[in-house]
């Protein structure tokens, strides 16, 4: 398992220097000492509406919003990210959850032939901290997404860097997740393009960058990945879980996005939830030993496979 110390962490020189124990304290929790970050990703109530949730391939327990919070806190996580109106509803039972709040979210029904992707923020960094502190709640970082190429690219771009700066202000971890997209994008896969992103996350200052695992055709993606990864510099790169995979194939891209192209660990949604909660569970603590205790695949497969 890969040790991080309180005295390696680089701390950004936009964190207060009476904020540098607070955001230090958030890191550890957040890469559970490692240094790589294991996200739950359950934002897509809104991004996927009930898509994700109903239907065919998808188990009866992912019908409810309840069932992401029963998963986050009987598994193995770095944090849970969701929207804060959510995590209102359901917070109070679910108090030992490590947090992250996404800040902004939009639906798939305004498709990019109609209008270029936008999603503004919902709430100011104020607002996140009162609720925090009212509610008890373990809240680590806060979240966002951008949409680079899309016409309204300078909105977003700027929304981002402000929700940066203040986040660090309040010793608080971001992630924010990099997507190329719209109608001046031609395929939001590129391996260059998305090493783009990932740089342009670091110009924004972020902690992590959350990016599409790239395709190149006649190319190993876990290699063209490598551009990414030193695009970003500092600001650590995971990728995103994507579509549904076999349970082995998902894990041994995982392994290969961290040990081949280098990656910081994963953000994962829909390949964990919308599993019974009890393979959900297994399905999280496999993903977790792979992120955060370096395990191999077949170690990964017998936690997936343990009944």
């Amino acid at each position: 398992m890969p040790i991080m110390t309180r005295d390696s962490i680089i701390v950004p020189l936009d964190v207060p220097k009476g904020m540098r124990d607070a955001y230090v304290d958030n890191y550890m929790a957040i890469t559970r000492s490692s240094g790589r970050l294991m996200l739950f990703a359950g934002d897509q109530k809104v991004e996927h509406l009930n898509g994700d949730f109903y239907g065919e391939g998808i188990h009866s327990d992912d019908n409810s919003p309840e069932h992401l919070f029963r998963i986050a806190s009987q598994s193995k996580i770095g944090v849970f990210a969701a929207q804060l109106g959510l995590i209102a509803r359901y917070g109070m039972d679910y108090p030992d959850v490590p947090y992250l709040i996404k800040m902004n979210s939009k639906t798939p029904l305004v498709e990019t032939s109609q209008d270029d992707p936008v999603s503004l923020q919902w709430y100011d960094m104020d607002q996140i901290m009162e609720f925090k502190e009212n509610s008890g709640l373990n809240i680590l970082g806060v979240g966002f997404t951008v949409y680079l190429g899309s016409e309204y690219e300078t909105d977003l771009l700027l929304q981002a860097a402000q929700l940066i700066y203040n986040a660090h202000m309040n010793g608080l971890l971001t992630v924010l997740w990099m997507y190329p997209r719209g109608k001046a994008v031609k395929d939001e896969k590129d391996p260059h393009l998305i090493a783009g992103a990932a740089g342009t996350a670091a110009c924004l200052g972020s902690d992590f960058a959350k990016v599409n695992y790239p395709k190149k055709a006649g190319c190993e993606s876990s290699e063209v990945f490598k551009e990414a990864i030193l695009a970003a510099g500092r600001t650590k790169v995971v990728c995103a879980g994507g579509s549904s995979e076999s349970v082995e194939k998902f894990l041994e891209q995982l392994h290969e996005q961290i040990h081949i192209s280098g990656a910081a660990g994963n953000a994962t949604g829909r390949n964990i939830h919308q599993k019974s909660l009890k393979e959900a569970i297994r399905m999280c603590n496999a993903v977790y030993a792979i992120t955060i205790e370096d395990a191999s695949v077949d170690k990964a497969l017998m936690i997936y496979n343990y009944k």
